[in-house]
């Protein structure tokens, strides 16, 4: 058994930089699928998402343009793969 335990990858800083409520709801969701090991991707994120599947989009987009969410994979029908970046890479 592997009692190592990784870092948390959600950082405080980004309720210091204005985005609104859904914006931050994605994020955090991609933190907690990050968290359990998930891979973020559209479906994934879909899974889980409560809201319009246009207000998950903005989000991701939003959070892209900010280098917070760095696309890796896509197959161009809006099914891509995602991962975080370190808060150093942020842009404000």
């Amino acid at each position: 058994m592997n009692n190592d335990h990784a870092k948390p990858s959600m950082n405080q800083e980004i309720f210091k930089l204005g985005f609104g409520v859904e914006t931050i709801s994605v994020y955090l969701l991609c933190c907690g699928l990050t968290d359990q090991g998930a891979v973020i991707s559209t479906k994934n994120l879909l899974g889980v998402w409560n809201g319009k599947p246009e207000a998950l989009y903005e989000g991701i987009k939003i959070l892209e343009e900010r280098n917070i969410l760095l696309k890796i994979i896509s197959d161009l029908e809006d099914k891509s793969v995602y991962k975080l970046t370190d808060i150093k890479s942020w842009k404000p």
